[in-house]
C-alpha cells in the first residue's frame, strides 16, 4: 500500500489525476449507497458536486468497497476525506480527486467501515487472576491498562468499542482523552461500572450494588450524569423485579439503552419482562438449548417492529475455541497480545496463563461446546440481531484479535452469512448505540472510520486478522 501526492500518481490512476481539475465530481448512475432507516441515501451530482468546492485532505482510491448498507460492493471506489467527514464516494473514472490531495491506494483490497467490538473489558488484558489483577493494579488502570487496551483494538482496525464493566472515573477519562485526540485508541462507548444485586469484595468500584428501588433509580442517574453510554446490567435474577424495571425504566428516561448478561434463564425472563435492549452471552451453561418457553417470549418480543431491534451479543467464539487455544503455547506467546502495555504487566499476564486448563473461569466451558451449534441456531432464528462482540480482556482473550476471531467463527463454525456478520460489527453496532447517523457504514457526511484489508472478507473471511489501513477520523492511524 503506497501514499503519494498528485505528482506521483501510480499509471492505474494517471488518467483521471491528469483530468482532476478539469472533471467535476459525481457518481455514475447515480449509484444509491443505503438503505437503512438512519444516514443512508443516494449519491447524486448535487451532493457530490458540493464536496468539490470544500478542501479534501485524504482520498482512498482503488480498493473494492464494502460501504456496510448490505449492498452490491462498488469495484475501483474512491472516498474523499475532509478533515473527519467523508465528502464524497464513488469511482475511479467518474469522482475526480482535486489536486494536492494525498491519496492512498486500496488496489487490491477490500475497504470497509472501521469494526465494532460490542463486549469488550478495557480494565482487563487477559490475565488469568481476577482476584490478584483487581488487588495488584488498580492505580494502573487508567493510566497504562485501558489506554493500551483501547490502542491494540484500534490497530486491529476496531474503531469503536464498547465496554461493559469498568471504573467510572478511569473510563470517562481515557474516553475523554481520545476523544481530544490525546491518546490514540478506539473510540469507548462504556457503560462504566456493572449494576448487580451485591458486589463481589474487592470489586466495588466497577460493580455497584443495588439495595432498592431508590438506590437502583439514584445509581442510573449518578451514571447517566456521569456520561456514560448504556447501562450494563447482570445478576438481575437476583434482584427485586421492582429493581430490575428501575433501573430499565430510569435508564430509557435518560435515553440509555440496558443491556444484561443471559446466562441463566431467570435473567433473560427478567430481562425481557423489564424492556431490556440488548442480551450478552451465549448462556444456559451446559443445557442443551434454551428453554422453548424463553424461546416463545423471544419471538413475541422480535416480532413487535415497532419496538425496534431486539439485540444479542453471543461472544462465542471465546468458548467455541477455548480447548484449541488453551494447548497452543504459541497463541500464548503471540507478541501482538501485550503490545503498547509496560513490560512488567506483559510479563505478569504471560505467566498467569501458564496453566490455562486449570483457571477456574474457564473450568465448564468444554462442557458447553457440544451446546453451541444448537443455541446460536436458535437466537438466529429466534429474530434478535446479533452483534460482534468478544468478551475482550477475560483470560486469553486478546483485545483487537478477538473481534476478527468472532467474525472468522460465526462464518467458519456457525455458517453465518458474511455480509451480515460484517454488518453485525458495523452498521448495527452504530444503530444499537443510536450514532448510525455519524458512524457506522462508508456514507457521505458521516466520520471517516475506515478499514482495508487485502483480500475479500465476503469469500475469506479470514482476511480480517490482518487489517494493512486503518483511518480514524479522517487521519491515517496504521
Amino acid at each position: 500500500m503506497s501514499v503519494f501526492r498528485l505528482t506521483r500518481v501510480g499509471l492505474a490512476v494517471s488518467a483521471l489525476f491528469l483530468f482532476s481539475a478539469q472533471l467535476p465530481i459525481s457518481v455514475a448512475g447515480n449509484r444509491k449507497i443505503g438503505t437503512g432507516a438512519i444516514g443512508s441515501g443516494t449519491i447524486n451530482r448535487n451532493t457530490t458536486t458540493a464536496a468539490s468546492t470544500r478542501a479534501v485532505s485524504l482520498a482512498l482510491v482503488g480498493g473494492t468497497l464494502i460501504d456496510g448498507n448490505g449492498g452490491v460492493p462498488l469495484k475501483n471506489s474512491v472516498i474523499l476525506i475532509d478533515g473527519e467527514r467523508i465528502v464524497a464516494v464513488g469511482q475511479v473514472g467518474s469522482l475526480a480527486i482535486p489536486a494536492g490531495v494525498t491519496v492512498v491506494s486500496t488496489e487490491g483490497m477490500h475497504v470497509l467501515p472501521g469494526l465494532w467490538d460490542m463486549h469488550v473489558h478495557l480494565m482487563l488484558v487477559g490475565h488469568g487472576n481476577y482476584a490478584y489483577w483487581d488487588r495488584v493494579y488498580p492505580a494502573e488502570i487508567g493510566r497504562t491498562i485501558i489506554p493500551a487496551a483501547a490502542k491494540q483494538n484500534l490497530m486491529a482496525g476496531v474503531t469503536s468499542v464498547r465496554d461493559l464493566g469498568a471504573p467510572l472515573d478511569e473510563v470517562l477519562d481515557v474516553k475523554r482523552r481520545i476523544a481530544r485526540g490525546e491518546l490514540q485508541g478506539a473510540t469507548i462507548y462504556t457503560s462504566g461500572p456493572f449494576l448487580q444485586h451485591e458486589s463481589y469484595p474487592g470489586t466495588e468500584r466497577f460493580r455497584w450494588s443495588i439495595n432498592g428501588v431508590i438506590d437502583a433509580r439514584a445509581k442510573v442517574k449518578r451514571l447517566a450524569d456521569a456520561g456514560v453510554d448504556v447501562i450494563k446490567l447482570i445478576d438481575q435474577d437476583l434482584m427485586t423485579m421492582e429493581e430490575v424495571r428501575a433501573i430499565v425504566d430510569e435508564a430509557h428516561k435518560h435515553k440509555l439503552p440496558v443491556v444484561a448478561h443471559a446466562h441463566r434463564p431467570e435473567e433473560l425472563r427478567r430481562g425481557l419482562a423489564a424492556g431490556v435492549d440488548d442480551f450478552e452471552h451465549t448462556g444456559m451453561q451446559a443445557a442443551p438449548s434454551y428453554p422453548e418457553e424463553l424461546m416463545v417470549q423471544l419471538r413475541d418480543r422480535t416480532a413487535q417492529g415497532a419496538r425496534g431491534p431486539l439485540y444479542w451479543t453471543p461472544t462465542i467464539d471465546v468458548l467455541t475455541n477455548f480447548t484449541a487455544r488453551r494447548d497452543d503455547d504459541e497463541y500464548l506467546d503471540d507478541p501482538r497480545w501485550y503490545q503498547f502495555l509496560p513490560d512488567s504487566i506483559a510479563r505478569d499476564v504471560r505467566r498467569s496463563l501458564n496453566a490455562l486448563d486449570t483457571l477456574a473461569y474457564y473450568r465448564l466451558v468444554p462442557d458447553r461446546g457440544p451446546t453451541l451449534q444448537q443455541k446460536f441456531r436458535q437466537l438466529r432464528e429466534s429474530g434478535v440481531r446479533m452483534l460482534i462482540g468478544t468478551d475482550a480482556g477475560v483470560p486469553a482473550n486478546f483485545h483487537g484479535y478477538a473481534t476478527a476471531e468472532e467474525m472468522v467463527t460465526w462464518v467458519r463454525a456457525y455458517n453465518m452469512n458474511p455480509m451480515e456478520t460484517i454488518r453485525a460489527a458495523t452498521y448495527w453496532p452504530a444503530l444499537a448505540m443510536g450514532v448510525l447517523d455519524r458512524v457506522g457504514t462508508v456514507s457521505v457526511g458521516k466520520t471517516a472510520d475506515i478499514i482495508a484489508v487485502r483480500g475479500n472478507p465476503l469469500t475469506s473471511m479470514e482476511v480480517i486478522r490482518n487489517v494493512e489501513l486503518v483511518v480514524q477520523k479522517g487521519r491515517r492511524v496504521r
